[in-house]
This record gives structure tokens, sequence and C-alpha cells, in this order.
């Protein structure tokens, strides 16, 4: 007899014992789909395993074998399983997250449409150099990605490029297809015909994969190489279970198929630095053509009184700046941290600001469709003529997005053309490219700077250093904390100053990268259940003494609501990963409550 150890894509580990029916014993494989009955329902699984033996005395047979050849190699079988231990996931949930939709689904496919075209692309292949990462810092990237690219293709193998934005998938895509010749296949979760696409890049012995975080997985034979396009961007970092970095996935699947791994970016992250100082990770510096603008730091503490009652948009310094530069026939561009026109509205009578039903946030006021919106659910609303808590007929608007900005331009700059002469963005402005402007403004960027984010500061410097790349000529900050060493260290043009002082600071706070920080996520439809559920669980865990974790507090999720659920967190700090992950896969079965669910996100950013 054969059974078959199988996974599945539901938050339960495996893997579960089935017998396999005589007439499939050699027909089927470890990677291969199946379905099987479990808990009363039919579900797909994935097979894993094949052996002669099994502890189970009631074992059940599978129902039917979806596949009789294997959708997943060894190498993404022993991939998803990494990941499943990193991540506190199931196996089965790790690999859903490697396939395409239909497949989960369990869509039936032809053996010849996902035939691999090469066979020995397992672990174990030899790399073709030393294979410490490398960072590559800079703004002109892409010649170095067009250098590995094209020494991994003359050995036959394949390269595998993530951008964080489907705008640069498709540029990247075309500079690699008219510089090296080589068809480039676009791959990423939910695109047009995912499964054919997959199926394609399956058949080729080595190609050029480029796409967005999930093609990380994708199923491409031989591979050599993996870049990852500016990847301190958060889309990275999947939301959903599992929370995924694809940083992380990169350098795992690096290391099992021998592939050398790429990371470039116009600014280095906390981890990369900590890797760089542990000799563990290579750096190649590529020095700007463009000269280094000027940067002003404009102290919002210390402004003339009377401009600093007003609480004005503009400090005075950046409008005669910004002045002189439409005076010369030159072209503007400020940045805002928030979108539409005021970020908070509320009633001038009873003082109460209009909130996102499903969210129970702030809405935000979009000028040009006259309607409200929360940026997290797309929840949307006309503007209320009247107060909805209270009747009364005048609502204030609070707070300054890109559009309040640009109505204030148009008063005050009246001749100037807004999206020409004044280019008004958010910091995703980072994204364009060729963009060259002569003066860059900064608004509100105190907001960012203080959020309750450990890595709020790193995540300022990354975003201000890739704006400052927009300009060789001068840049503008209106802050009220101009001593920031995030500040010092841009208009010393010395990102060294900042990286250290950041270093030392995560240090003394044991924070990332010395330490994992681990959130465990509480959520349901019912706020008190809610609340008392986070609240057993932190007590639990509390008892427990163990020197693998650390609970730092239990909070409200942020935002506490969001999509109709509400949200506890509790914040822990680990040493080990793995270690982590078996104590609470082990302790979180112990409390499960009906209608809450516990969700656990490994280095979240």
């Amino acid at each position: 007899m054969l059974y078959a150890k199988v996974v599945l894509g539901l938050p339960i580990d495996g893997p579960f014992d089935y017998l396999v029916p005589a007439d499939w014993e050699e027909k089927l494989n470890p990677g291969s789909r199946v379905r099987v009955n479990f808990r009363n329902k039919k579900e797909v699984a994935y097979v894993v395993e094949l052996n002669n033996k099994t502890k189970i005395k009631k074992i059940k047979e599978i129902i039917s074998a979806i596949d009789h050849f294997p959708i997943l190699d060894e190498p993404m079988l022993l991939l998803t399983k990494r990941l499943a231990q990193y991540y506190c996931c199931s196996w089965g949930e790790a690999i859903d997250a490697a396939l395409p939709d239909e497949l989960r689904k369990g869509k039936t496919i032809k053996e010849e449409q996902v035939s691999s075209g090469d066979k020995t692309s397992g672990t174990g292949k030899p790399p073709l150099e030393d294979q410490l990462p490398l960072f590559v810092q800079g703004i002109d990237r892409m010649p170095v990605y067009l250098k590995e690219t094209k020494k991994v293709l003359a050995a036959k193998r394949s390269a595998i490029i993530l951008c964080s934005n489907i705008a640069a998938v498709e540029r990247v895509k075309s500079i690699v297809e008219d510089s090296l010749g080589i068809e480039t296949y676009i791959a990423f979760r939910k695109q047009p015909r995912e499964l054919e696409s997959w199926g394609k890049i399956r058949q080729i012995d080595h190609c050029v994969v480029v796409g967005l975080r999930s093609s990380i997985f994708s199923p491409v034979n031989n591979l050599g190489l993996i870049i990852i396009d500016q990847p301190e961007d958060q889309v990275y970092k999947q939301e959903q279970v599992p929370h995924y970095h694809a940083r992380e996935v990169a350098f795992m699947r690096g290391q099992i198929q021998g592939a050398k791994v790429i990371l470039g970016s116009h600014s280095l992250s906390l981890e990369s630095f900590y890797l760089l100082q542990k000799e563990k990770m290579e750096l190649e510096n590529i020095p700007s053509k463009s000269a280094y603008p000027l940067i002003k730091v404009i102290d919002l503490r210390r402004l003339a009184y009377a401009e600093r009652k007003n609480k004005p948009m503009f400090s005075k310094f950046l409008l005669d700046a910004i002045q002189a530069v439409l005076a010369e026939k030159g072209n503007v561009l400020l940045v805002v941290n928030r979108k539409g026109f005021a970020t908070m509205v509320s009633c001038h009578n009873c003082g109460k600001s209009l909130k996102c039903p499903r969210c129970n946030i702030n809405l935000v006021f979009h000028f040009d469709e006259d309607r409200l919106k929360c940026h997290h659910c797309n929840f949307k609303m006309p503007v209320p003529k009247i107060c909805p808590h209270c009747n009364a007929g005048y609502i204030k608007y609070f707070g300054a997005g890109v559009e309040k900005v640009e109505s204030e331009l148009a008063r005050i700059f009246p001749l100037a053309r807004l999206g020409q002469d004044i280019v008004v963005s958010t910091g995703a402005v980072t994204n364009q490219r060729g963009a060259n402007f002569d003066l860059i403004g900064i608004l509100g960027i105190d907001d960012l700077l203080n959020r309750v984010d450990f890595r709020a500061a790193e995540k300022v410097f990354s975003m201000l250093t890739g704006i400052i790349n927009l300009t060789s000529k001068k840049v503008i900050i209106q802050s009220g904390n101009s001593n920031h060493h995030c500040f010092q260290a841009l208009i010393k043009n010395n990102p060294q100053l900042f990286l250290k002082e950041e270093f030392k600071n995560r240090k003394q706070l044991n924070f990332a990268p010395f330490r994992h920080m681990i959130l465990l996520k509480i959520r349901g439809m019912d706020q008190e259940k809610v609340k008392a559920a986070a609240q057993d669980l932190f007590q639990r865990l509390n008892k427990i003494r163990t020197s693998s974790l650390k609970l730092l507090w239990l909070n409200p999720g942020q935002p506490p609501k969001l999509r109709g659920n509400f949200y506890y967190q509790i914040l822990m700090r680990a040493l080990s990963v793995e270690k982590a992950g078996h104590f609470l896969k082990l302790h979180l079965k112990a409390g499960h409550s009906s209608g809450i669910i516990v969700t656990v996100d490994v280095d979240p950013v």
C-alpha cells in the first residue's frame, strides 16, 4: 500500500496521511494536486511525500488525483516549507501563495501545458560564482542588472527581476529585450492569463521573468539570478497570510537553487547595512552623474511670531523660492504626504468628524470628485449638506492633502500652470523616471517622522533620498525638528551619518535588524469579543516564560477597525524566528475562540 502526506491551503498544520488508490500508485508524485475529504468537505490538497507506512489506523482514501505529474518541483516544495516555518503559517498556505489562482482552485491542466523544459533544475545546482548577495546603490542601476543578467543567460540559466510597480515592470522588460535580444516574460498574481504565463515560463530551459512581488515564485528552470529593485518599498511585503517579504524569500530561494541575489536602490536599508557590517553582503556604489543639490531645512518653530501664529501651509522662505524659480521659467515640485483636498471633515456645531463606517477612520475629501473617500477600503460617499450627527448645516474641512495644496498655490500664483510649472505630488513621485526640477519643497514631513513606528526615520530618509535625486539645484524641507539626524545626513550628503545613528538607536532598543519583531493580529466582527480575546492571549503568553520571545505591548490595531473587522495587536521581540514560531503555533492552538482570527506577521513593515 502507498500513502500520501498532503497539506491544504488552510490555516491548519499538516501534513495529513491519505491512502493512495492502487491504480494511481504509479502515477502520483510529490508536488501533485489531489482532492481529499477533509472535515467533511472536498478540498484541494498538495502531495508533499509518498511512503509505504503510516501511523494512522483509520485512514481515508484520496478522492481523486487532479494531476498525474508534479506542478511543484523539489526546490519549490523545499522553498514553501521553509517559508511556512519562517512566517509561521501552514505549508499549504505557503504553497497557495506560490501558485496561480486557477491551480489553487483545482483547475485541471494537461502535462504538455506545463512540462518542464529542463528536468535537472532541482536543488544542488552549482553556483556561477561567489554567492554573497550584492547591494547596488545609486540611481543608474540598470547597467549592473543587465550585465549580471547577460552573465546568467550565457550560462543557460534564468533570471527573475522584481519591480515595485507595473510601470517599472514594463520599462525593465523593454530594456532587457532591447539590450539582450531575448524574449522576457511578465508574471504576477491575478494578471490576465496568469496560468498561461505560468505554463510558458515553466516550459523554457532558461529565460528572464520580470514582475511584481509574487513573481519571486515564478517556476523558472535553472535559476541563476534574482534581482529586487527598491527592496525598501512596502509593496514587497504581503498584507495577507502568509505575510512574506519578497527579499527574504529571494534569499531562501537563492540558497536552495544556487542563485545570486542582487538588491538595488538609491539608499541602503538598515537590514542591508547590518549584513554589510557582518560581511554577509557586498556593496557596489554607483556615483551620481548629477550635482548634489543644496538642501535647506526650514525650522517651523523658529519662524517669526506673526507667521507662526497663522500656521501657514508654506513658509515665506519657500514661497519666495517658488516665486524666484517661476520668474526664471523654471519648474517646482512640492511633495505632500497625503492625497485629497482635506484629510478630515467635521461638523462646526458638534465637532464630530465624518468617518468610514467600515474602518472607523477619517474620510478624506476629494475636491475633483466632490466625494469623501476612505483610503483603506475605498468606501465613497457624497459630501453631506448637513451633519449626519446633529443636522447642523456647516461642515468644516481640516488638514492639507495634494488637492488643498494645489488650491492654495492656484490662489497665490494665479499665472502658474499647475501640473507643469508647479507639480504637487505624494512621495510616490520617486517612481517617475527622467523628471528634473529646479526646486523641490517638502511639506508635512513631521507627520511621517512622528508616527508610532520604529522604522519611521528610515522610511522618511529613503523617501527623501529618492526625491532629492529629482533635482540638482535646491531642496527646501519644512520641519519642526531641523536637527533630526535624517535631515543632517541629507544636508551633508552623508548617508553613513544617518545609518550609523539609526543603527545605534536600534541596537540600544533591541529592534530590527538586531532582533526579529513579530506582530500578532487579532481580529473579529465583535469589538468587545476581540478585545477580550486579545487580553486573554496576552496574559496567557506572558505567563509562559521563554528566552526565545519577549512580549512588548498589547494595543488596538492601526487602524483599530478595517473593512468591518476590529483589530488588536500584540508586538513581540524574538532572537530566533524558528523557535518563536514553534512556540506560537503550540500556544495559539490552545486558546482558539469562535469568530476570532489570529494571524502572525513576522518582520512587520
